[in-house]
């Protein structure tokens, strides 16, 4: 009798479902295809000699360290030397206080498993990043959603929000937020409203999770603090990530906590891997050994991404609608564009291949089915003159179906 697989789920696995991004990548990996979709770092960036020598070093001095079991809380000398980098950026810790994860991908889903009881609320950035809801939606998560504008999250709306759920008693969780070039619209928390988001969670009692994989990636303009940095009483999780600095295959992650939350989600952590890989954090800590070699490598990242973005918005400025709008980054990898209300942009992407040309359609970013003529542009795996004839095809397609909706309307009149 075959196995009736349907009926044996647990109610969960309805909340998991694959992420609209890895599908649309899967779509338009043909070579002749420009893609704007994905979100990956420019491979031409990866230390891979720097690897080299450091994964030949650790085993060489020390392979039964790196080939055994470690410590469910990680490799004690990269704690240590993410403690002192992270201060360095205003954020007081120790080795104590961070967790090496799989990837900041990782923490987001341990997060989730220690905090969230079906029905739980997290209140969100309208748009926000899809691996997060991938994460929280497993956990069955309902959502409160914080419209934004170019400053950010509307704390304000945040805050009325706070309040109701006090009022109501609805349970709202914790805050996710990515304050710096956020994950799609590349837009960021301005000063005044960190410093009220890190008091309304203060006052309400409600923690935040603040997901920082850009913050470092800033092309112009002050550095602005932390959440964590602005965080008196212990209620700002901070999570980073070397896959945007050093390298994304590597899933090297870190969480940043109070002691309390440290220590379950470290009691989370050990069911589900054991550990983070011990070979590639001894290697991982040998490359940042060596002295200004992580700093040179993000200043260097800077400026090739700059380029990048420069050239997306120059064409974009020079083919695209007068009706769109679109953001200017300060930094981060991504572009988020919003075209005339009445064009769909899943329907637009399938012109746009046609085109040999592809983006994310914005609407997947939205919890509320809105969004539906947004998309996100990438520019940090894609050279300059591609950038720009990509945006090129990109702009035919829309001119396109801007005239043939024009003619419908004419049709109909």
């Amino acid at each position: 009798m075959p196995i009736e697989w349907q009926r044996l789920y647990a109610h969960r696995a309805a909340g998991m479902r694959a992420s609209d991004i890895r599908e649309i990548l899967k779509v338009t990996a043909q070579p002749d295809i420009i893609s704007l979709a994905g979100g990956l770092p420019a491979p031409e960036l990866f230390p891979v000699d720097e690897y080299r020598r450091a994964f030949e070093w650790v085993l060489e001095s020390d392979g039964a360290v790196a080939l055994q079991y470690g410590p469910s809380e990680g490799y004690r000398p990269l704690r240590t030397y993410l403690a002192r980098r992270l201060s360095g950026f205003g954020i007081q810790c120790t080795a104590d206080d961070i967790l090496i994860t799989n990837g900041s991908q990782q923490a987001l889903d341990l997060i989730g498993k220690i905090l969230l009881d079906p029905g739980d609320a997290v209140m969100l950035e309208k748009p926000t990043y899809l691996g997060a809801l991938q994460a929280f939606n497993q956990y069955q998560a309902s959502y409160a959603l914080v419209p934004m504008d170019d400053d950010g999250m509307q704390v304000d709306q945040a805050e009325r929000l706070l309040a109701e759920s006090a009022a109501t008693g609805r349970r709202i969780k914790f805050i996710y937020a990515i304050p710096n070039f956020q994950n799609p619209t590349g837009r960021s928390l301005s000063l005044a409203r960190r410093r009220q988001l890190v008091d309304l969670a203060a006052h309400y009692g409600v923690p935040i999770v603040e997901d920082d994989p850009y913050g470092e990636l800033r092309y112009e303009g002050e550095h602005l603090p932390s959440l964590k940095s602005l965080d008196p009483s212990g209620c700002v999780i901070y999570l980073g990530t070397f896959s945007k600095i050093l390298a994304p295959g590597l899933r090297l992650g870190w969480a940043v906590a109070s002691p309390a939350a440290m220590e379950v989600l470290l009691h989370g952590k050990q069911p589900a891997d054991l550990h983070t890989g011990m070979i590639q954090q001894m290697a991982t800590c040998e490359v940042t050994r060596q002295d200004g070699f992580v700093e040179g490598r993000v200043e260097r990242i800077k400026a090739f991404y700059k380029e990048r973005r420069d050239a997306m918005l120059q064409a974009l400025d020079e083919h695209f609608p007068m009706e769109a709008h679109f953001t200017r980054p300060a930094g981060g990898m991504f572009v988020w564009a919003e075209l005339p209300t009445d064009v769909d942009t899943r329907e637009l992407l399938v012109e746009a291949v046609q085109q040999k040309v592809a983006f994310v359609p914005g609407q997947g970013f939205h919890l509320d089915n809105s969004g539906a003529n947004t998309m996100r542009l990438n520019f940090s795996n894609v050279p300059p003159d591609q950038i720009r004839e990509g945006v090129r095809r990109l702009g035919t397609a829309i001119q396109r179906r801007l005239r043939g909706q024009a003619a419908e309307t004419r049709a109909t009149v």
